[in-house]
């Protein structure tokens, strides 16, 4: 008997290391065929109490076959009526059959009357700590239903890189919670505003889009208020690049012009953008890349009024107008503020693609994504420094995500913009670009 004891015991011990073995190493097979099979009973089996203490649930009226005591007789026995009775008892929305997903699970629940999407966002944290889970996220792709996605674990702990897009205008530069890749497409979403503490990922973003964009037949402007230590190793594959207030106001009237021409381009040729141009009528696209946004809009004193306005009202004219015309915005800062001046709340409006880093004050995380889910600024604050890269990231179908950038060094930036180099157009160029036909020219 003692030997069947170890012998079960030994077995029992070997599945439990292999078990071990093939989780540690690989979790997708371990999770699709041990682990998600449990936990979709689970899940289902739980979801009535987990609804009722989320506060989920509504009352209905339903007929309940109850027991009533009835007369007491001589003997002391209770005599029991049996009956239907119509009470109220607690409904849980209808969950269907949890399906895997990477890093978890999703579900698609039926809401009852009178709930809306935002009951479920805000019950979240809630269903997250009753699972056990990382994160719950809900989105809504019909009227009545709620998709809840479930990540197990963070995946964001260590991001591997991705192949790089091929894409004009598109790189790919980190991966998102979902496990999909983050890719900033300017082409969708044009103008881009980055907000970031110091050593909270926002340089290496940076760095980022400059590998993902050298290659690419576009044109780089630099704007680096920090009087140029950012983006001057990287000026061989720069078109342009201005490092104090004076220049960047110089090369932002450029930008006017030349986006003053386009549109007269566009009009010669019937036409509402550059994409809507012949292959050889049509310009180079333009990307701007601003490091330090707010050292645009500081004044030290009233003489710098009037210069502060020009150039606020220029970059802002870009950020209204260039989309069409092939000019694109990449604004980064430390601290992007309403104190800043109501030309940066006037900017924020037209940057559509919103990224958070972790930031020292409230009011940046709020001036960034104050118009999105104000979980979103919950999730923002809580980015800890131990995770440079991490940032909140509005989505290009209108979501927020958490997301983490692949590290790239400045050696690999610098690296890329040397070799790349014949690769910039010359800015003198960009100015002085001409069709190489005219619709004149193209009808005869």
């Amino acid at each position: 008997m003692s030997d069947q004891l170890y012998t079960l015991l030994g077995v029992l011990a070997a599945v439990a290391a292999g078990l071990w073995a093939w989780r540690r190493w690989h979790h997708p097979s371990f999770w699709l065929v041990v682990g998600y099979p449990l936990t979709a009973i689970s899940v289902r089996a739980s979801w009535r109490k987990v609804a009722l203490g989320c506060g989920l649930t509504k009352k209905r009226q339903r007929f309940w076959f109850t027991t009533v005591p009835g007369m007491v007789a001589s003997t002391g026995v209770v005599r029991v009526r049996r009956k239907f009775q119509r009470v109220a008892v607690d409904t849980k929305p209808f969950m269907w059959l949890p399906l895997p997903t990477r890093y978890g699970w999703r579900v698609t629940l039926h809401t009852l009357e009178g709930q809306i999407p935002a009951d479920y966002s805000d019950a979240a944290e809630r269903l997250a700590h009753s699972w056990g889970v990382h994160a719950v996220r809900v989105s809504s792709d019909k009227p009545g239903r709620v998709r809840i996605a479930v990540i197990l674990r963070d995946p964001l702990v260590q991001v591997d890189d991705l192949p790089p897009s091929t894409e004009l205008l598109k790189v790919t530069v980190g991966r998102l919670e979902t496990g999909k890749p983050w890719t900033v497409d300017f082409r969708t979403v044009p103008h881009w505003l980055n907000a970031g503490a110091t050593q909270s990922g926002k340089s290496n973003l940076a760095n980022a889009l400059i590998v993902g964009l050298a290659p690419q037949p576009v044109a780089l402007v630099g704007f680096d208020l920090k009087g140029g230590v950012e983006f001057t190793p990287y000026a061989p594959r720069l078109s342009a690049l201005a490092t104090s207030r004076a220049e960047c106001g110089g090369l932002l009237d450029d930008l006017v012009e030349l986006m003053t021409d386009r549109m007269g381009l566009c009009r010669m040729a019937s036409a509402r953008n550059i994409w809507q141009l012949p292959p050889g009528m049509r310009p180079v696209p333009v990307v701007v890349l601003v490091d330090e946004l707010a050292e645009l809009y500081l004044m030290a004193d009233k003489s710098e009024k009037d210069e502060i306005a020009k150039t606020s009202t220029a970059l802002l004219r870009v950020a209204q107008l260039g989309r069409a015309f092939g000019i694109y915005l990449f604004c980064c800062g430390q601290r992007i503020g309403s104190d800043l001046g109501p030309g940066v709340t006037a900017l924020r409006a037209q940057c559509s693609g919103r990224i958070c880093h972790r930031v020292n004050d409230p009011e940046t995380a709020t001036m960034t994504l104050g118009d999105l889910d104000p979980a979103a600024l919950d999730s923002a604050r809580a980015i800890a420094a131990e995770t440079p890269g991490v940032a909140i990231v509005a989505g290009q179908d209108g979501q927020w995500y958490r997301a983490r950038s692949f590290y790239v060094s400045e050696q690999a930036a610098e690296h890329a913009a040397h070799t790349y180099a014949d690769r910039a157009p010359k800015w003198a160029e960009v100015m002085a670009e001409q069709p190489h036909q005219t619709p004149d020219s193209q009808t005869a």
